[in-house]
């Protein structure tokens, strides 16, 4: 109950995606989907890096310890081990726990690699951020099915590299804002020291002309700040495209037309058998559905021209979600 309630509450997009997960996977997607929750809200809930540090450390601990038996009494690790519990004594191997660990701790160190909103140097760097921590989610969650595939793990990159651009979008009216108050568990107020953060790719900033202090003193009248929102959503949208065109050729029974980049890179090896992709793709589709979200938002953005303070909520995404099912089509 917990877990669904902060689902709901903190990430609506991953709340409706959840029902539509293959049901062996729901338990360890519903866990790390609020994991992530947790680790995305760190740098607003706690007053110093200090403390941010120290729960990047608390929970690199829970995770080595869920994954040796003993989980701590907390929700998340309770949650994660008894998906992880499951997922051995369906498959008789620890083989798939192994490589839901490895990708955790990649994922828990760039969150806090990150933690501090500093910006992404280059649009690649901001890439390789959501390649390391949206995408790998979507690893995770195939693992813990368990489904191993070349092709599921390339729409998984493609995919997650476009729900980790369209984060950063959402993110700019957020992190540009003046920093909220931390209220401590007794209810007082304390000053939060987070400074006013744009974290869009250096290199893009400089090309449009953008800068920082702008967007902080004018928010959307900041010179320059809609032609770098388009530059980061064109590059979502390519991925999106790719992810889209793959799944189409897939469905065709013809090569899925991409390399994949990360093949041969840890726990991206695979065995050599009989050609099983459009059947994985049919097993794992729910989990690709996390493209939906970012495609509604893409299209949202479009139609203010590129202005993400204007940027409102969706009430058509549960019936796109339904659409993108009915038509196996992100």
């Amino acid at each position: 109950m917990f877990i669904s309630q902060n689902l709901r509450q903190g990430d609506y997009d991953s709340y409706l995606i959840r029902q539509f997960i293959p049901r062996p996977a729901q338990d360890a997607y519903d866990a790390l989907r609020t994991l992530n929750l947790e680790l995305a809200r760190l740098p607003e809930t706690v007053s110093n890096p200090t403390i941010g540090q120290l729960r990047m450390q608390f929970w690199r601990d829970t995770v080595n310890k869920t994954f040796a038996g003993t989980p701590p009494r907390e929700p998340i690790s309770i949650l994660l081990h008894k998906a992880i519990t499951e997922l051995a004594q369906r498959t008789g191997s620890s083989s798939a726990a192994s490589s839901i660990r490895f990708w955790l701790l990649r994922f828990i160190n760039t969150r806090e690699k990150y933690m501090d909103n500093r910006p992404f140097t280059s649009m690649a760097a901001l890439e390789e951020y959501a390649e390391n921590t949206y995408s790998t989610l979507m690893y995770m969650i195939l693992a813990s099915m368990p489904l191993r595939s070349v092709h599921m793990d390339h729409l998984a990159s493609h995919i997650g590299k476009a729900c980790g651009l369209v984060a950063t979008l959402r993110g700019v009216p957020v992190l540009a804002a003046p920093p909220r108050p931390v209220h401590t568990p007794g209810g007082v107020e304390s000053g939060n020291r987070r400074s006013q953060a744009l974290l869009l790719p250096l290199d893009v900033m400089a090309e449009v002309g953008l800068r920082e202090e702008d967007v902080f003193r004018h928010g959307p009248q900041a010179a320059g700040l809609q032609d770098a929102i388009f530059k980061v959503a064109t590059r979502a949208h390519d991925h999106l495209i790719t992810a889209r065109e793959m799944i189409t050729n897939i469905r065709k029974g013809v090569n899925p037309g991409h390399e994949y980049e990360h093949q041969g890179e840890m726990e991206h090896t695979y065995e050599q058998g009989d050609d099983t992709t459009q059947m994985d793709v049919k097993r794992g589709f729910g989990v690709l559905l996390e493209g939906v979200p970012a495609g509604d938002f893409l299209e949202r953005i479009e139609k203010v021209n590129f202005d993400p303070f204007q940027v409102k909520s969706s009430w058509k995404l549960p019936w796109r979600i339904w659409q993108a099912l009915r038509k196996t089509q992100i």
